[in-house]
């Protein structure tokens, strides 16, 4: 508790299926030492079940940020943020969608699906650190998250 407000940590959710690109989304958010916790699921089946708390995830804390990759395993991403954005419970946590996609169709499709926002991973990982930098910087500096429901 500060100055009268309970301070937790800032929930993440990774959706990604790529071990490399998980790796250097963790060291860039912990090289910022901001006060967040980091899940990380790499199919579209397990988002869906954090998300929704089942099974394993029964636990699972509610997000205050997804970070997206349309390219997945299972359920792709675009059905993944259609079923977020669907869901009462879920549809105002933003959805960062981070791919590798540059097709206009991907980007019209997650717009369409109500993505809050859409970045193209660049392949240099200089410029990896630095997009997710910025995606911390945006998201959990600037933004005022909507509050945690239950």
């Amino acid at each position: 508790m500060t100055n009268g407000i309970l301070v937790h940590p800032i929930e993440i959710l990774l959706i990604e299926d790529s071990p490399a690109d998980v790796r250097l989304t963790k060291e860039a958010l912990k090289e910022e030492k901001l006060y967040n916790n980091l899940h990380v699921v790499n199919d579209g089946e397990g988002a869906l079940a954090f998300l929704r708390r089942e099974g394993r995830h029964a636990g699972a804390p509610r997000p205050d940020l997804i970070l997206l990759d349309l390219n997945l395993p299972r359920i792709s991403g675009h059905e993944v943020l259609e079923a977020i954005k669907q869901d009462e419970k879920l549809k105002s946590i933003p959805v960062v969608v981070l791919t590798i996609s540059t097709a206009e169709k991907d980007i019209a499709a997650a717009y369409h699906l109500h993505a809050n926002c859409y970045i193209t991973k660049p392949i240099d990982l200089e410029q990896f650190s630095k997009v997710v930098k910025s995606i911390r910087e945006f998201w959990l500096t600037i933004v005022k998250l909507p509050p945690q429901q239950g």
